[in-house]
């Protein structure tokens, strides 16, 4: 059996070139450090065919037409029958991750898991609500591995 398959949130070209890098790959690429070597990290198998807005100021609605159609697999055979885990640096509506999903399992992905090192809420958690905040980020997890 092949092993699962890690894939960061690709920027576009564009984005990326500008940047210098892309935060989500390094974010994968420090996490198979510390973990068992039964994962494989595969760069360049999910790109971002157009350039999107940043969505931090988008409602939901407009998350979902903003990415629409924005990724694209370039091995369909690279995914085909795998389980892939996207990593991304946060995660707010989920949107970015579940067209990433949808487009892998699209192209032959059996199961597509989701990875993200924080949770955007919205009306963030106050110091003095902090335990509020943990059942949230729980849930979170939850969200983010049913991807």
């Amino acid at each position: 059996m092949a092993v699962p398959l890690v894939i960061a949130v690709p920027l576009h070209q564009s984005k990326r070139g500008a940047r210098g890098f892309n935060q989500s790959e390094l974010i994968a690429r420090t996490a198979l450090k510390h973990l068992p070597k039964r994962l494989e990290l595969a760069s360049g198998v999910l790109v971002r065919k157009r350039a999107t807005v940043s969505q931090v100021e988008l409602t939901r609605e407009e998350r979902l037409e903003n990415i629409r159609d924005a990724f694209r697999v370039e091995d369909r055979r690279r995914v085909q029958g795998r389980t892939v885990i996207v990593v991304d640096d946060v995660m707010t509506t989920g949107t970015t991750l579940s067209e990433c999903a949808r487009v892998l399992k699209k192209a032959g992905a059996e199961k597509v898991w989701a990875a993200t090192v924080a949770r955007a809420f919205h009306g963030a958690v106050t110091s003095g609500d902090a335990s509020h905040g943990e059942e949230e980020a729980s849930e979170a997890v939850e969200v983010a591995a049913s991807v």
